[in-house]
């Protein structure tokens, strides 16, 4: 008997109801706490499954056991297969089970992937451009230099845009558009640019194109209405 082929799973941190507009389902905004729990916090003994699920029930007003088993699911299903999570190591404990004792808890840690993700939530505004930052940065993250010292430069000057474009490129692979994250390269960049992104390039290439005077009154005119 032939072994059914095993479907690789979609990152659903931005899925909506489809009859609610631009609501997130509970799974979208579960996989968005855990992801932004992991990267605003430091201590392994915090980064555990259940230490996951003690915040997320204290921000939903409810109990950790209620989402222990969503959390576990998601992990295990997902964010870990997904490579945007993985394994940071294990944490000694002095009850329960032998072999549990022997092998202890893990606590989780953000991938490259994990850290772009994390950087395309509106969730941890404060942190974005800084986790936006710490991304590009790395060498890891793309090959392309000319891309990376571009992405850099606008981060300075339109961390908005950066943000968009991050956000786009995430839901591009959640979509099945792109069919990876890491490396963050031209080609699927591209993939996910979409209308809104376009509008925002036309601006952009007409703006540069208009002499010093012209372009005052466009400034002035996006001042006021925005």
């Amino acid at each position: 008997m032939l072994k059914a082929k095993k479907t690789t799973p979609k990152l659903p941190v931005f899925q909506t109801f489809k009859t609610k507009g631009k609501e997130f389902t509970g799974e979208a905004m579960r996989q968005q706490g855990i992801i932004t729990h992991l990267i605003t916090e430091t201590l392994p003994t915090r980064r555990t499954r259940t230490a996951i699920a003690h915040r997320l029930a204290e921000k939903n007003n409810t109990t950790w056991q209620n989402i222990y088993s969503g959390i576990f699911r998601d992990l295990d299903e997902i964010l870990l297969p997904l490579g945007i999570v993985e394994e940071g190591g294990r944490l000694p404990i002095k009850r329960g089970p032998k072999a549990l004792q022997d092998q202890g808890v893990p606590y989780y840690q953000l991938t490259d992937s994990g850290l772009l993700v994390a950087a395309s939530l509106s969730e941890i505004n404060k942190e974005r451009i800084k986790i936006m930052a710490d991304f590009f940065e790395r060498n890891s993250i793309s090959k392309d230099k000319d891309l990376k010292k571009s992405i850099l430069t606008l981060l300075d000057v339109a961390p908005n845009f950066v943000s968009s474009l991050l956000k786009k490129y995430v839901e591009s692979y959640s979509e099945g558009k792109i069919t990876h994250l890491i490396p963050f390269d031209m080609d699927s960049v591209k993939k996910a640019f979409d209308e809104t992104l376009m509008v925002q390039k036309e601006l952009l290439e007409g703006f540069s194109s208009l002499s010093n005077v012209d372009r005052e009154p466009i400034i002035s005119f996006l001042k006021r209405v925005g």
